[in-house]
């Protein structure tokens, strides 16, 4: 695709209304820790059936009890049959491990990354990923996968206080590859509580990665887009 039609795309995309709720998307999650326990919950409560999984059974259990609304849990392997779309959330050093216990299964699936590289945890993956880019990284460990970037730069505090708060709502940058997968991000940033703002292809979103200049830092819609000189 000519880089012009994506960015049509993206500012198309940006120019719309907010659109309601989308229709029930089963929801895997790999690591049902801070990030996914909190993401499972917002999605569940938007009418999304969502399976957890983690490495600790127990720990995928507890969460899907926490969050109630038919939330059920499952093995890593059952996570990713269950959803539509999955979302991974564990530290940036177990990707491999995921690539390569359920990278197979995870082509043509969205795949929403909010993974964060920290060279003193992560080695010289973490270190490589920094300075290439974290999504464009995750992509090369997971090929085929529908790789959308968003949810990346906040703690999970801050975004679970801001979700489904009075318009404006909080901003998030969603990133992504192909226009379907960025709407289809879009819908799920949204359907979690938040107004979504397209910034993007994988490789453009190292301009949210952690550390940018809006990393930690709570906007609307239309002061994120200017602080990413987006359309």
């Amino acid at each position: 695709m000519k880089r012009r039609t994506f960015l049509f795309a993206i500012a198309a995309s940006a120019a719309l209304p907010a659109l309601a709720q989308s229709r029930p998307m089963k929801i895997g999650i790999i690591g049902s820790g801070r990030i996914g326990s909190t993401f499972g919950g917002l999605w569940a409560k938007a009418g999304h059936p969502v399976m957890f999984s983690d490495r600790d059974p127990e720990q995928a259990k507890k969460a899907a009890e926490a969050t109630g609304a038919g939330a059920r849990a499952g093995t890593v392997e059952e996570a990713v049959a269950f959803g539509d779309a999955v979302l991974i959330a564990v530290p940036y050093g177990a990707l491999p491990a995921i690539a390569k216990q359920v990278g197979a299964q995870l082509k043509g699936k969205i795949v929403v990354d909010p993974n964060n590289p920290v060279p003193s945890r992560d080695g010289e993956l973490g270190a490589q990923a920094r300075e290439k880019g974290a999504a464009v990284s995750t992509a090369a460990l997971l090929p085929g996968a529908r790789l959308v970037r968003a949810f990346n730069s906040w703690g999970y505090q801050t975004m679970a206080r801001e979700a489904n708060r009075p318009a404006p709502r909080m901003a998030i940058p969603v990133a992504a590859d192909d226009p379907e997968t960025l709407k289809i991000g879009a819908q799920l940033v949204r359907d979690a509580g938040f107004d979504p703002v397209p910034a993007g292809s994988l490789a453009q979103s190292k301009a949210f990665d952690l550390g940018s200049a809006v990393s930690g830092k709570v906007m609307t819609a239309e002061e994120m887009r200017k602080a990413l000189s987006l359309p």
